[in-house]
């Protein structure tokens, strides 16, 4: 039987934090076990592997979902593909790259050739400098808009505490995926905890929630946090409204100028909810 390693042991080695590892499993692209009498997560051979497998791709900047893409394909079809994409990338990179040092260029050689002492020169500068602004405005642009080249991560998420056990604290989740569509991020028990200390990451809408158990010490008591959603269309909305008030409660619901289906509603766990179109 291969010899199984600790997670901090994992961290350590590959200078990973145990998020990220929590992170793959949740993506499908690693597998942990635990055993009955240990609570931390352990890995095996094939595990380490994997994990090494995809730390090469990460470092090639090559993204989640591609590497996805590459696991559950046969061969090494996928793989090439994906990675003759990324020369294909870089190429393009590097001519936006070339744009970009040529702009810069230019002033500064326009720079050279002025006399600050000399009012026209500086209000020639001025307004090249303006249209120097607009061309990398243009150029940084191009870059935003190509994969992988500028990331985002959430800066900000609501903690959602006070529920009474991790069934309950599954159960949230589980209504707010029939509800708006919420992704799970991640699930743990921080720190090897037993069981009633339950996390769980969620997404709704890009927005990030982490929802956990708390037993009787809960951070957030019921009905002391209310969300506002806005809905593209009345579909949505109904769909959301009817989930939330199944076991939930509801108020009248109202038209506004800037909302024309309103209503306020407390869904089963005591979370307050106003959802618009």
């Amino acid at each position: 039987m291969n010899e199984l390693i600790k997670i901090t042991d994992m961290t350590g080695k590959y200078e990973i934090s145990a998020r990220t590892l929590r992170y793959y499993e949740d993506m499908g692209l690693l597998a942990s076990t635990r055993s009955d009498d240990y609570a931390y997560r352990l890995y095996d051979d094939a595990a380490v592997q994997r994990l090494e497998q995809i730390l090469i791709l990460r470092k090639l900047n090559i993204s989640i979902k591609n590497i996805q893409r590459i696991f559950t394909s046969p061969g090494s079809e996928a793989v090439l593909e994906v990675l003759n994409q990324k020369v294909d990338d870089i190429d393009d990179e590097v001519a936006l790259l070339h744009e970009l040092k040529e702009v810069v260029l230019a002033f500064i050689e326009q720079i050279k050739a002025a006399d600050f002492s000399r009012d026209s020169d500086v209000k020639l500068l001025y307004e090249k400098a303006q249209d120097i602004e607009t061309q990398l405005s243009e150029v940084t642009d191009k870059f935003s808009q190509k994969e992988n080249i500028v990331q985002k991560y959430p800066h900000f998420s609501v903690g959602l505490g006070g529920f009474e056990s991790d069934e309950q604290t599954r159960e949230v989740f589980a209504l707010y995926q029939e509800a708006f569509g919420a992704v799970k991020t991640w699930e743990d028990l921080p720190y090897g905890s037993p069981p009633g200390n339950l996390h769980i990451g969620m997404e709704i809408n890009g927005f990030g929630f982490i929802i956990t158990t708390q037993g009787d010490q809960g951070l957030i008591p019921y009905g002391a946090v209310s969300f506002n959603m806005h809905f593209s269309d009345e579909e949505s909305w109904r769909k959301a409204y009817d989930t939330l008030t199944r076991e939930g409660s509801n108020y009248s619901t109202q038209s506004w100028p800037h909302a024309p289906i309103s209503g306020m509603v407390k869904d089963k766990f005591g979370i307050g909810w106003w959802l618009h179109t």
